[in-house]
Order: C-alpha cells, then sequence, then structure tokens
C-alpha cells in the first residue's frame, strides 16, 4: 500500500499573509497545530505529496475550465501572488513528472481527467506547503478540482475521482502523501469575508470524520444551492475534502478547527487513517 498519509488543511492567503494582524495567541495556536499537521505528514516520509486544492483562477479560466487537473512536471514555481502579501517568497518547487504520468494513466480508467506541464502554484498550495514541506524540498503532485467555475462536477463524481487517485496511489512503488486543501464555510472576495458558518463546518467534519458517505454527499444538504447558502462559495471546496475521505477509507481527527477572521474562514487541519 503507497498510500502513507491522508488529511485535510485550509489554504486561505490569510493565514500567511495577515498573521501579524491576527491576535497572536490564537494564531500560534493554529500555527502550531498546522506545523504538528505537516510533522505528522513527514513522519510517514513521503516520496511524493499529491496536494488536491481548489485553484483559484491562476491558471484555468472561463475558456477551458477541467473538471480535474494533475500536474505534470519536473518542477513548478511560486506563488503566483505577489509573496509581500502573501509572506512567501517565491520559489522552485519539485515535481515528478514520471510519477505524475502513472498516476494520470491509471486515474484515466474511471475518471476523465486534464493534465499540465506548465502549473504556477498559487495560495491554494503554497499556503499549505509553507506548512507541510518548509523546505519546499519535497516532491508535489498538484491537483486541482473545479471548485470555482460553475457547472461545477457533481459530489459523488469528487468522490469517484478521490477512489481513482487511491487505486493509482496503490499501484506506485512510491511513498504518497495526499492533502486535500480548502475551506469549508467562507465568503472570500465579498462583502461577507471573514463570516463563517461554524454550525456548518462542525457538522460537515463530524461527517468527514466518521467517513459518512451518504452523508457527505447529500443532495438535501450539499447541493450547491444548499452549500452556496450556507457556506458561502468559498464552501464549493468541500470537494476536495470528500477526495480525500474517498481515497483514504479511514475516520478522521481534527487537529485544529476554529474560526480566525482575519484569515477569513474555520482554520481546519486534520488527519485521517488509511485503511484497506
Amino acid at each position: 500500500m503507497s498510500l502513507v498519509f491522508a488529511g485535510v488543511c485550509s489554504h486561505a492567503p490569510g493565514i500567511t499573509g495577515r498573521a501579524h494582524l491576527a491576535d497572536p495567541a490564537v494564531k500560534d495556536e493554529f500555527h502550531a497545530q498546522f506545523h504538528r499537521f505537516g510533522e505528522a505528514m513527514r513522519a510517514t516520509k513521503p516520496d511524493a505529496v499529491i496536494v488536491v486544492a481548489a485553484e483559484h483562477f491562476a491558471n484555468f479560466f472561463m475558456n477551458n475550465m477541467p473538471a480535474y487537473a494533475i500536474g505534470m512536471a519536473d518542477s513548478y514555481e511560486g506563488p503566483i501572488e505577489d509573496p509581500k502579501w502573501l509572506g512567501i517568497e517565491k520559489t522552485k518547487v519539485p515535481g515528478d513528472a514520471a510519477l505524475s504520468q502513472r498516476l494520470i494513466r491509471e486515474v484515466m480508467q474511471t475518471v476523465d481527467v486534464a493534465y499540465a506541464e506548465e502549473w504556477k502554484f498559487d495560495h491554494g498550495i503554497m499556503v499549505p506547503l509553507h506548512f507541510l514541506t518548509p523546505k519546499f524540498d519535497t516532491k508535489i503532485i498538484p491537483v486541482n478540482i473545479n471548485c470555482q467555475g460553475p457547472p461545477l462536477t457533481p459530489l459523488h463524481r469528487a468522490w469517484a475521482f478521490g477512489e481513482a487517485l487511491r487505486r493509482a496511489c496503490d499501484k506506485a512503488p512510491e511513498r504518497i502523501a495526499l492533502v486535500g486543501t480548502g475551506g469549508i464555510s467562507h465568503w472570500p472576495a465579498t462583502p461577507d469575508s471573514g463570516k463563517v458558518n461554524a454550525e456548518w463546518d462542525a457538522e460537515f467534519m463530524r461527517r468527514w470524520c466518521a467517513n459518512d458517505r451518504d452523508a457527505l454527499l447529500s443532495q438535501a444538504e450539499y447541493n450547491d444551492e444548499a452549500t452556496y447558502r450556507e457556506a458561502g462559495q468559498g464552501g464549493f471546496e468541500i470537494r476536495t475534502f470528500l477526495s480525500v475521505a474517498a481515497a483514504a477509507r479511514g475516520k478522521g481527527e481534527i487537529l485544529h478547527m476554529k474560526a480566525i477572521p482575519i484569515f477569513a474562514v474555520t482554520c481546519t487541519a486534520a488527519t485521517m487513517s488509511i485503511e484497506e
């Protein structure tokens, strides 16, 4: 079994870019748990990390928006944003084109996926890597699920994509970590930025930790209209969390889940056990 770690985490740009504006105690608590998340991942000694993110029109736009895309390069650069704004310096991040191609070929057996040999990392990947691989020395396989431009991929397809990723990992000899990044409820770049729905977040993460597929894919509660109403447009990023649950098959443990308004999201870090 080559999948050695699974988890989910927030990627809001304020986590690094506005850290100096947050209550130091609140910020330090979250950053400590985010670093703990990274330490747990690194302890599994992964050869590569698949980061499933919701890229924010940095590489893909509505003239060509894939439902799923996987990077296929030997190196990437990021952040695409102003480093002073994000609080992360521009750097080159190693990839693994050969491993990416093998993963893509296997995923394609059940899920149509686009691939890209050029990919600029935005905060959706760079903020997590700041905590997960602070030396930026671990091979990264970037993955995008379209969570930004409707029509969005159905939730059950995001689950199927996670299953395909797991199958692909299991066929690879490399040790692979899988991390889904995004928000739970949040309203980025709107007048409601900073607002969260703590009750909605807690219930979703309860279901995620239980790996309750039926509850997580509930059309009554998590269809796009309901999610937009209760969790904002940022809530569409639950697709990355679903893919991780589908791949890991285990139970989750929350390391941190607390709203930090200056970061504009319920700041979350959670791991999930790997089950057969």
